[in-house]
């Protein structure tokens, strides 16, 4: 079996969950022994798994069809999703689901992250099989460290009894951005640090004013930091607070889970039975919820989840994603007569 990654944009979207999650790809097929390329001139494989939307995907999945291959697309996109993101996208998000129900249904096979965004899915009216996969986690990678550690205090020069509470999130409302700096401004005792990256030509002038201008000295936009900064930011920080109104599963928060940090989050319908409140996590649903939970976990009024939320990542990590993927791939070989025909003739010659 020979699988072809494809994705659209790649340097465009690497900062983003989505790039994140084809290097996550990558390892879990490489961990379980199923090869792939990235090739998209490539024509002897056996599956297009795709993960974009664009018109390059749109060809890339037009192109399998007519050469006979089976193709998986991994449906990382929403209109729920897309919605309070870019300029005009909520104008145009009723033709964004158009069109993702178009490209979605041209699919043998449809992988979503978590049973939530799955059931949006099927509300669409969508009728291609699907299966709810984690994006996963590499646990070795956010394993604690304190010469990353050290580097991230270094870098944002934390003095020791400083107080930090991190984000990770793209420019946008959706992401809960308006509220995260609200939040600051009742704390100016404690650093609230946003982490990623948007460009300010995409997002509307509300959110550009908020990153540029309108926020308290305690609030840093430092942009996207990839490497031992960040790592070291997401075990060193005192809380890592997710205030975004909808995702379709956020990558972001595994890696926080997987640094054994404690994770504040709106309580949404994506979290639903993988985050529970108080277990392995916390959760609220307006501001004047998180603010006695920022307080009361900042000062361990209230008992951390931390060691919880790490049993959560583990569920997640790479390898154990690595077959759940196998076990579609060879569900959806298993449809395909012509390769099933290949495999009783190979039987045979042995």
């Amino acid at each position: 079996m020979k699988v072809l990654l494809y994705f659209e944009g790649e340097k465009i979207l690497a900062k983003s969950g989505i790039g994140r999650a084809l290097d996550h790809q990558k390892r879990a097929l490489s961990e379980v022994g199923i090869e792939y390329t990235l090739d998209a001139n490539c024509t002897d494989y056996d599956i297009l798994h795709i993960n974009t939307y664009g018109i390059n995907s749109h060809s890339m999945v037009n192109k399998a069809k007519k050469m006979g291959k089976k193709v998986i697309y991994h449906a990382h996109s929403t209109e729920e999703d897309f919605r309070n993101s870019f300029i005009g996208s909520n104008q145009i998000s009723p033709l964004v689901k158009k069109y993702l129900v178009s490209l979605y249904s041209k699919a043998d096979y449809l992988i979503t992250p978590t049973p939530y965004s799955k059931a949006l899915l099927e509300g669409y009216g969508i009728t291609v099989p699907i299966s709810s996969i984690s994006n996963g986690i590499d646990l070795n990678r956010f394993e604690r460290s304190k010469e990353k550690e050290e580097k991230f205090k270094e870098y944002f020069k934390i003095n020791e009894n400083q107080k930090v509470i991190i984000c990770v999130g793209l420019y946008f409302e959706r992401k809960g951005i308006t509220d995260f700096v609200e939040l600051a401004r009742k704390f100016p005792e404690y650093r609230f640090i946003w982490f990623g990256h948007t460009p300010m030509y995409s997002i509307p002038r509300a959110i550009r004013t908020i990153v540029k201008e309108d926020h308290p000295a305690n609030v840093e936009f430092p942009g996207y930091i990839k490497g031992d900064i960040i790592e070291g930011a997401y075990s060193a920080a005192d809380l890592f607070f997710f205030p975004s109104y909808e995702e379709t599963e956020g990558i972001v928060i595994l890696e926080a889970l997987a640094s054994k940090q404690q994770v504040l989050v709106r309580d949404i319908p994506v979290y639903k039975g993988w985050l529970e409140n108080e277990v392995n996590c916390y959760m609220g649903k307006s501001n004047e919820d998180f603010t006695y939970l920022i307080d009361g976990l900042i000062t361990d009024k209230i008992q951390n989840t931390c060691q919880a939320g790490f049993e959560v990542a583990k569920e997640k990590s790479i390898e154990r994603i690595g077959y759940e993927l196998k076990k579609v791939y060879e569900k959806v070989i298993s449809n395909d007569p012509v390769k099933n025909k290949e495999c009783i003739q190979h039987e045979n010659q042995n």
